[in-house]
């Protein structure tokens, strides 16, 4: 027999929809603002007339800024960072938490390497050393070099690992007992069951890739060879406008920079708020699980 709740109940549970909605709200409301004012029309950006809805609706920005080669082949760079540094971060962080998931007893180095990696991730080499070894090993104005520096994200291997050694040792001893080897057992019992943490780690991995912009800055030569954050860099945050045409910086007085920086700062996010949906549902359980067990 299911209860009526009280009162004090229904007012709890309106209060915590009450303030959820709330904080979605101050959430969303800057990329929709944005959103509105890519949308608009020049002379209302500059008026301050937008806010929630487009004011004169019209194209124009995202004509601009796609017809723009700079930004399309920024904006392919960073896809094909992307698409390479997901799959070497993912690889290579399930690689090394397996192995580091061990007891000592099963692997006698474990304690050692643990602490080499940890150590990496509160103390770093340096941007001077860091940047020296790009270019000696001829990385610059390369896509290796915005990817096998960070090829192995020591915070993202710490969760994994953690989940890794939540999962029931009978488990592993089950698929030995079969005939499967280590690596068989990783991608046949572990990989599988560890979606969660796996979902999370991807979304950081995603992000951290997408949202880049200093690396591009410091290890391209080449304004060409600039993933997207970099190029939006130079173009919103400095206002470098040198590698536009002159009719490209005639059009951008006809339309306003509000609305053309608002459609690339868009264009920009997109494909993040596309992909974080699909995996949202994971996030926090893999957040919890893989960060409660040492």
């Amino acid at each position: 027999m299911v209860e009526n709740p009280s009162l004090g109940r229904k007012l709890f549970v309106t209060a915590n929809y009450g303030l959820m909605v709330i904080l979605a709200f101050v959430c969303l409301f800057p990329l929709i603002h944005v959103l509105a004012l890519s949308f608009s029309s020049s002379s209302a950006a500059e008026a301050g007339r937008v806010g929630l809805l487009p004011v004169e609706f019209t194209l124009k920005a995202y004509e601009f800024v796609l017809g723009k080669d700079a930004f399309v082949r920024s904006f392919a760079i960073s896809l094909e960072r992307l698409a390479i540094g997901t799959v070497f971060n993912m690889v290579l962080c399930v690689l090394l938490a397996y192995p580091l998931s061990k007891e000592a007893r099963d692997f006698k180095m474990r304690t050692v390497y643990v602490w080499f990696f940890f150590i990496t991730a509160i103390f770093g080499g340096g941007l001077i050393p860091t940047y020296m070894t790009v270019k000696n090993t001829g990385l610059m104005d390369t896509i290796w070099a915005l990817i096998l520096p960070g090829a192995v994200p020591v915070f993202n291997v710490i969760l994994v690992l953690n989940f890794f050694r939540s999962l029931p040792k009978e488990l592993e001893e089950a698929a030995f007992i079969d005939g499967a080897g280590h690596l068989r057992t990783l991608w046949s019992v572990y990989v599988p069951l560890s979606k969660p943490v796996l979902a999370t780690v991807l979304l950081y991995t995603m992000v951290g890739h997408w949202n880049s912009w200093f690396d591009g800055l410091i290890y391209m030569n080449d304004p060409h060879n600039y993933p997207l954050q970099s190029y939006l860099q130079t173009v919103i945050i400095q206002q470098d406008f040198s590698a536009m045409s002159d009719s490209d910086v005639e059009l951008m007085r006809q339309l306003s920079s509000q609305t053309v920086k608002a459609a690339q700062i868009f264009l920009g996010a997109l494909p993040i708020i596309i992909v974080y949906p699909f995996l949202q549902k994971f996030f926090v359980k893999g957040i919890v699980l893989g960060s409660v067990k040492g």
